[in-house]
């Protein structure tokens, strides 16, 4: 009996099995990469909730403790206590935590170019003594990456007067009843330094300022700064 020889594969056999298994492995490759950038996305988005949150607790809760505690007079010779415009705002409120210890510091919180095309929000402090406030502001970044924002006070000028939200505050004596603080963040391209068309809303807050205006006596208090008439 003839017997019959094992017959291997052709080449174009091999070729095509080859051709199959590329594929099966382009497509393992590619569903792995998707299920990565799935999981980096979502880890990247918690990351920046957990960040807004953080931050917008500690702005909550240092503006709540803001005081009425005048720094310098205006030009009428009325002490100041809170002074806000569209990006910056200085009030008088205690550090968080321990810094506390040292009192009430002048606070600066202001939305600064970072030279990137970006902005970057700063807290910057300075002791508060008798005479006033020092000039040397302390800052330390917050946030960076910020691509717009703003900030908005709610309050009267007067007691009776008709509330309402405004884009600058320079009541003397007075500090805003409520503050807004508006971020938005997103990507610039080469075109786009800006990032305005891209920027999304990142962090709002609104904090009441807890502090009635005749909690305390401003203007006996004014009289003992640097520049008050004796």
């Amino acid at each position: 009996m003839q017997r019959i020889a094992p017959r291997g594969f052709s080449l174009l056999e091999v070729l095509s099995a080859l051709a199959l298994l590329s594929l099966l492995l382009l497509g393992v490759f590619y569903g792995i990469r998707t299920a990565t950038r799935s999981v980096n996305t979502g880890s990247a988005a918690l990351e920046r909730n957990d960040e807004a949150r953080s931050l917008q607790q500690f702005l909550r809760r240092d503006l709540m403790q803001a005081r009425a505690l005048p720094w310098k007079l205006d030009a009428k010779g009325d002490g100041v206590v809170f002074e806000g415009e569209p990006r910056s705002m200085r009030f008088v409120a205690p550090l968080p935590g321990y810094l506390d210890r040292a009192g009430p510091q002048l606070q600066a919180l202001a939305l600064v170019d970072d030279g990137k095309g970006a902005l970057k929000l700063e807290l910057g402090s300075a002791p508060l003594t008798s005479g006033g406030a020092s000039a040397a502001f302390e800052s330390e970044s917050l946030a960076e990456g910020v691509r717009g924002g703003r900030f908005r006070y709610y309050g009267r000028d007067r007691e009776g007067a008709e509330a309402s939200w405004r884009d600058r505050w320079n009541v003397a004596g007075r500090t805003p009843e409520l503050v807004t603080i508006e971020l938005e963040r997103g990507k610039a391209d080469e075109g786009n330094k800006a990032g305005r068309e891209d920027a999304t809303a990142w962090l709002w807050l609104q904090a009441p300022i807890r502090q009635n205006p005749y909690a305390l006596n401003v203007g006996a208090l004014a009289k003992a700064l640097d520049g008050a008439k004796p």
